[in-house]
């Protein structure tokens, strides 16, 4: 899946494949705990959570991995210890299997957003 026309979050979790479910579900969880006060949404065909109209990270099942999308270009100098291990883009850490996702590096990346 490349982009989805899923209404809502939960509409996109239900048409992804089961192994690749539980992974974005954990996703979806670990953003949830970590962005207070951030709002859930779709938008470009994904799950995003924003502040103030402004999108702040998203994630997204793709065809080859499942993608975190990370809006803020300081994350990758900061974090670039943790991140020197894993496929990386200008603004997104991929995933090429579900078994792979780390859920740590991600709640961690999440705090930070968080923080400012």
């Amino acid at each position: 899946m490349v982009q989805s026309d899923a209404a809502t979050v939960d509409e996109y979790l239900a048409e992804l494949p089961d192994d690749r479910r539980e992974a974005v579900t954990a996703i979806r969880e670990v953003m949830r705990a970590e962005l207070e006060g951030f709002t859930e949404a779709m938008a470009y065909g994904m799950p995003c959570y924003g502040q103030g109209g402004e999108i702040a990270v998203g994630f997204a099942s793709q065809k080859r991995y499942i993608s975190v999308y990370l809006l803020r270009p300081d994350l990758k100098d900061r974090f670039a210890d943790r991140l020197a291990g894993h496929d990386t883009g200008k603004g997104c850490l991929r995933f090429s299997t579900p078994a792979k996702v780390d859920l740590p590096l991600v709640r961690d990346l999440a705090r930070a957003v968080a923080a400012g």
